[in-house]
């Protein structure tokens, strides 16, 4: 039953008559902005498995991934921070708001303990060690982004969740309130931090200064079952305090970066996937110099990297991604930050750009 539940529940009612009424969705299923197969064509799931069960040895780190200890209950109230936590999860605090975005903290990118254990040292934070969250972000339904104990876990202290359109049918199985999850659809926005408005589509975060949160484009796919494409996989963007944020979710390359930076940049800060890239699926993750081209496309101040350093969901070397990130953004002049897990990131100063990656020391 637990196995069951963590599945989740595929959109139904209400919630899919407004799914079919989106010009996203076509034909019983979302779409991507451009044509875009999974898997490039004439690849079978038996081959990648066989491949996935015989990696090569250093899709894992040598040795514990090394760590920042902070204490996420005293981070400036003023600015704006980020909080890495590995893959694709971190805290933003803006102004005192704080943001939760995509957090996996099970120690699993998968419903089940066998497959998609995370790396020693990437696990020092959990959800008892998170502040009480004004606004969880949810990018789409994948194991590795939608945690389902960990969203269970951190619910209660959760004022409202934003997601991609669809999600929020497996939050309502789940058992949590309608009325906490504002579910959008791409180039939809929804305001939030007005204290007079805690109802639907708002935060409630009670800052006394109105915010917009708006769902973008991505390349991707979405599904935690064997049916795919019934909800919908989203990028965002975060207006707050005269910052803003690019929340990239997963994304292959594609023209919608280049829309979205016309219509919304610059962007103070891109937060995109850099990993778990591979020849079998081109299309629906970034390469690394990819990740730098979509940056230039949005008009990005400065580069997070994420979606790396947690688990093995791709066959190349485990620290791969940063290193070619780090290359391409030399070579292009962007500004990168590339923060251990747990050390802060303050928008608009100095960026921590250690290579804490290059000679783990074996347990």
């Amino acid at each position: 039953m637990a196995l069951l539940s963590a599945i989740g529940k595929n959109p139904s009612g209400e919630r899919l008559r407004r799914i079919e009424n989106s010009p996203n969705y076509r034909d019983g299923f979302f779409q991507n902005p451009v044509p875009t197969e999974v898997t490039v064509k004439g690849v079978s799931i038996f081959k990648m498995l066989r491949e996935y069960l015989n990696k090569p040895a250093d899709t894992k780190p040598p040795g514990p991934i090394p760590s920042i200890r902070t204490d996420l209950h005293s981070l400036p109230a003023g600015g704006a921070s980020i909080v890495w936590f590995g893959h694709s999860s971190y805290l933003l605090k803006i102004n005192g708001v704080q943001i939760l975005v995509d957090p996996v903290f099970s120690g699993n990118a998968s419903p089940v303990s066998f497959f998609g254990k995370s790396f020693p040292g990437s696990d020092v934070y959990t959800v008892k060690d998170m502040p009480d969250i004004d606004m969880l972000i949810l990018t789409h339904d994948h194991y590795d982004h939608l945690d389902h104990k960990t969203v269970i876990e951190i619910a209660g202290r959760t004022r409202h969740i934003y997601t991609s359109l669809g999600v929020g049918s497996h939050l309502e199985y789940w058992g949590i309130s309608p009325e906490k999850i504002t579910e959008l659809d791409w180039w939809e926005s929804a305001k939030i931090g007005e204290p007079s408005n805690r109802g639907q589509g708002s935060a409630g975060t009670g800052v006394g200064q109105a915010a917009t949160l708006t769902a973008t484009p991505a390349r991707h796919f979405s599904g935690r079952s064997f049916r795919r494409y019934q909800t919908l996989w989203s990028s965002f963007v975060l207006k707050m305090a005269g910052y803003s944020i690019f929340l990239g979710g997963d994304s292959g390359f594609g023209p919608h970066f280049k829309l979205i930076g016309e219509r919304y940049g610059p962007f103070d800060m891109a937060i995109l996937e850099c990993g778990q890239y591979g020849k079998n699926w081109p299309y629906i993750h970034m390469l690394p110099e990819e990740t730098v081209a979509a940056a230039e496309a949005l008009g990005a101040k400065a580069l997070l990297p994420v979606h790396w350093a947690k688990f093995v969901l791709s066959l190349h070397p485990w620290n791969e991604p940063i290193k070619r990130v780090l290359a391409a953004a030399a070579d292009k002049g962007m500004t990168l930050a590339t923060p251990m897990i747990g050390e802060p990131v303050m928008i608009g100063s100095g960026y921590p750009r250690t290579t804490w990656w290059d000679n783990l020391l074996p347990e």
